[in-house]
């Protein structure tokens, strides 16, 4: 039971699915300044929707994983689970996501949570085999999920804050790739993925990133102007966004060691939980 637990919980890459799932709480959070139980159902409902997706990615890329370390020992690439049970499984999810999310959040929510999930598995995995800034227009999926917490709390779609909160999700994928791809390049090209690598250098690529971590920490400054309440959290966002350009620069600038892209890839992430928590302890008082 303890292995099957293990499997289910790889297949659904629980650990960024619940990040997913914590980015829709910030879109709810957002328009509601209120927590309540349909929070956590819609929630929940894209929580199994992303879960089911990263199932079916599995599927997809079962062959690749083989040829890569970091990820030859994943369920289907180990043979832990057979591709029949691995797609049942995903199926289950992505049903009851989809019910859950439409009764708890609306037509809208499970349209752009549908939505999410062709293009992560219809067109984002499919393009990465083939280009190499596949990346950029896969960043999209990473912005829908707080659009979905807004939608569902009630808000219009197209609302400048809401819009501001995905852009600023979207900029995060984009460096937070290139952070992974400075640790595990040769291991992608083995895979037969074309990457940045094989056309830059570890230093110039590093430059690259850095300009994107650094537009992250100004886009995130759009959220309050947006929202119309830039003097209420405007210096409370800018001042981890001024640590993660310092912190950055000393990583990505110094030699190139994995140790300091793993303390940039860590500084990122956290900046953008700081951010999430400072943005929803606002709302809430």
């Amino acid at each position: 039971m303890k292995e099957k637990i293990q499997i289910a919980l790889e297949l659904g890459k629980v650990r960024i699915t619940f990040f997913v799932a914590f980015s829709t709480s910030a879109g709810y959070l957002l328009y509601s300044s209120s927590f309540s139980l349909e929070m956590l159902w819609v929630c929940l409902g894209v929580f199994l929707l992303a879960s089911g997706s990263s199932a079916v990615n599995h599927i997809q890329e079962k062959e690749t994983d083989k040829l890569m370390k970091r990820t030859k020992n994943r369920p289907l690439a180990a043979e832990k689970i057979s591709v029949r049970s691995a797609l049942f499984f995903s199926m289950i999810l992505l049903i009851s996501g989809s019910v859950l999310t439409f009764f708890s959040g609306g037509l809208t929510a499970l349209f752009l949570g549908l939505t999410a999930f062709i293009w992560y598995n219809l067109i984002y995995t499919p393009l990465k085999k083939r280009n190499a800034l596949a990346v950029i227009p896969g960043s999209v999926i990473g912005a829908i999920p707080p659009v979905i917490g807004w939608s569902a709390a009630g808000g219009y779609i197209l609302d400048a804050e809401i819009l501001a909160l995905a852009l600023f999700f979207f900029i995060w994928q984009i460096p937070h790739f290139w952070l992974l791809l400075l640790l595990y390049g040769k291991e992608y090209q083995e895979a037969g993925f074309p990457t940045l690598t094989s056309i830059f250098n570890h230093r110039q690529l590093s430059r690259i990133t850095f300009i994107w971590i650094a537009a992250l920490a100004f886009s995130c400054l759009l959220i309050p102007f947006a929202g119309g309440r830039e003097e209420l959290n405007l210096i409370a966002l800018a001042i981890p966004g001024i640590w993660l350009i310092v912190s950055s620069a000393k990583t990505l600038f110094s030699i190139f060691d994995r140790k300091n892209i793993r303390k940039a890839f860590l500084a990122i992430n956290l900046y953008v939980l700081s951010v999430v928590i400072i943005l929803s302890v606002d709302k809430l008082i």
